[in-house]
């Protein structure tokens, strides 16, 4: 049987074997294998099934395949690509809008206290995280960090993303629009497909959402995870904190 290394990241290594893909287990897994259980239940088909683990203690997943990682960014630049996300995004929101795992094995870096009005985001959902044919997004990858939190969470996550909430150099240079992207248009747009009525307030959401997954990469750091720690060491996470609350253009 074949094999392919995805990632050979310090912290995580992460092989395919046949159609299969082995992952490193965290203390919080057996939370995010039951929201996979849920949504393989309910015949959500974008999330990878769990079929278990294995004998180097591995979690043993479905190989989704398509493009992902640094390949993504290009897909959203197009408006098709933007409102295929965020379409996607809404349909995992309804498929977990009343699910509520037993999570002993808690979460990365939250407490897993549900408040009026959340579930169980995705927690990074990102371009990069999404598998795409095409303009099309046909899976959704990296569940380690989900939490429980309002909807808008994951609305502003991506929103910072494919707004983006960067500079018209980084926009261009890193995440492939061929010009100054359009970002007012580009929020109004994704946000109408996710199917908000309003963006008011929508910025402001997504400089909270900044500020909550700087915390929650600085509490991981101050566990010694990776890499968290090799960002923190590095500055990275003090120039996050130092773009944080810049007006979008």
């Amino acid at each position: 049987m074949t094999s392919e290394v995805l990632q050979d990241d310090p912290h995580r290594r992460v092989i395919r074997i046949g159609d299969t893909v082995r992952r490193p287990m965290h203390e919080w897994s057996p939370t995010i294998h039951e929201l996979l259980h849920h949504l393989e239940k309910i015949g959500f088909g974008y999330a990878p099934r769990l079929l278990g683990i294995d004998e180097e203690g591995r979690e043993v997943l479905t190989y989704l395949d398509g493009e992902s990682g640094g390949d993504a960014w290009a897909k959203v630049v197009p408006d098709d690509g933007l409102v295929a996300m965020a379409r996607l995004l809404r349909d995992y929101h309804e498929a977990v809008r009343d699910f509520r795992p037993a999570a002993a094995a808690g979460w990365a870096a939250d407490d897993g206290v549900f408040g009026p009005g959340d579930l169980v985001c995705h927690g990074d959902f990102g371009p990069w995280n999404l598998v795409w044919h095409g303009n099309r997004p046909v899976g959704i990858l990296d569940w380690d960090y989900a939490l429980p939190a309002r909807p808008v969470f994951d609305v502003a996550y991506a929103l910072e993303y494919v707004t983006p909430f960067r500079d018209d150099d980084f926009a261009i240079g890193s995440l492939r629009h061929p010009g100054p992207p359009q970002r007012r248009r580009r929020l109004e747009l994704f946000a109408s497909a996710y199917g908000l009525t309003s963006i008011d307030g929508l910025v402001d959401e997504v400089h909270t959402q900044q500020r909550d997954v700087l915390a929650r990469a600085r509490r991981l750091a101050a566990e010694g995870r990776r890499p968290q720690v090799d960002w923190q060491q590095s500055g990275a996470l003090d120039e996050v904190e130092r773009r944080i609350g810049r007006p979008l253009d």
